[in-house]
């Protein structure tokens, strides 16, 4: 299989001291759908400006199908497009007469100028509007226009910084029926960073998950769903009630650390029992991961009783790739050495 993106111990540092990127390797088949989750300042974005040659990486190496990002950066921007989180088009103006400018801006010849414009404004299912202010568009409208303007050139790959962020469900989905119309087409490989997990679930053939510069885990959603190997139970934190407790429970949690109502000691406890895999709360939530929910179940209430803990509801399911990120990238987590994970 052909690579469309591959990347080696890519870094990226700031101030000397920051980094972005801390030794990222990546590999995106050509004509996938490639889905890069990951928290706010983990390093999405940076990596795809580096892909998009608009940051110079501080160390290691990007290709687009074979091409160095840096050195032969002309040559990949032909072969790209890239739509950013910002708004990238005029509003005072029509939806064609934007994509006219960007046809001149992207060197499209003249001869095939409209022709490309009535095709980037079919796959993005613009012909009704296409004549109208965008000032009078949609959100999802624009968002559609902005993707239409990438189209032009019929990429080999697209890039796509947060392609539906700010839509509602009815526009995303018109946003990804389109792309996905045109990937088909065309066999352009798509790349997309999204904090819609269910955008990754659906329209992606690969994930990547990455944090604090890191790729912490990648695979197919089912593969990252099956990689926790668990049932959940989820215990909602009775807040109030636990603000009750007397003064030992609190000194207890004061000295152990209190997290959203469930403290660390408890956690370890937990984590220390042969039926539970993992534990982690988020939202003033607990996840306990474990291989049978039915046998762990009341020996986890023990220990939370035991601790003083108070919780609202209980409910039990398989993963969700929402799980998957918690546990990988967004949760806060303590292995049975008690280190932060």
């Amino acid at each position: 299989m052909t690579l469309a993106i591959e990347t080696r111990q890519l870094t990226k540092t700031y101030g000397g001291s920051t980094r972005a990127l801390d030794g990222v390797d990546l590999s995106v088949d050509q004509a996938q759908v490639f889905a890069f989750l990951g928290p706010n300042g983990s390093g999405k974005t940076t990596l795809m400006r580096i892909l998009t040659t608009q940051f110079r990486p501080t160390s290691g190496e990007a290709r687009a199908f074979g091409l160095d990002v840096v050195r032969r950066g002309a040559e990949v921007r032909r072969m790209i497009g890239y739509v950013p989180q910002e708004t990238s088009v005029w509003m005072d103006i029509s939806g064609f007469e934007n994509l006219l400018i960007y046809s001149k801006i992207y060197g499209v010849p003249k001869s095939r100028r409209r022709k490309s414009i009535e095709d980037a404004i079919q796959a993005m299912g613009l012909e009704e509007v296409a004549n109208r202010m965008v000032k009078t568009y949609s959100g999802g409208m624009v968002r559609r226009l902005e993707i239409a303007g990438a189209l032009l050139v019929k990429p080999r790959i697209l890039f796509l910084d947060e392609p539906t962020i700010g839509l509602d469900p009815s526009a995303r989905k018109a946003v990804w029926e389109n792309l996905t119309r045109f990937k088909r087409e065309y066999g352009t490989t798509v790349f997309f960073n999204t904090h819609y997990m269910d955008e990754a679930d659906h329209y992606s053939d690969e994930i990547a998950i990455i944090n604090r510069g890191r790729i912490v885990r990648s695979g197919t959603a089912s593969e990252l769903k099956r990689s926790l190997r668990s049932e959940i139970i989820r215990f909602s934190s009775d807040q109030d009630h636990n603000n009750g407790h007397n003064q030992e429970n609190k000194h207890s949690q004061d000295h152990y650390g209190d997290h959203n109502g469930f403290h660390e000691r408890a956690l370890r406890r937990i984590r220390d029992l042969d039926l539970v895999m993992d534990a982690a709360v988020s939202d003033s939530q607990l996840n306990v991961f474990v291989e049978d929910g039915e046998t762990a179940l009341p020996k986890v209430i023990e220990i939370l009783r035991s601790e003083g803990i108070s919780f609202s509801k209980i409910t039990t399911k398989r993963p969700t790739l929402d799980d998957v990120f918690l546990k990988y990238a967004g949760a806060l987590s303590f292995g049975r050495d008690g280190d932060r994970r």
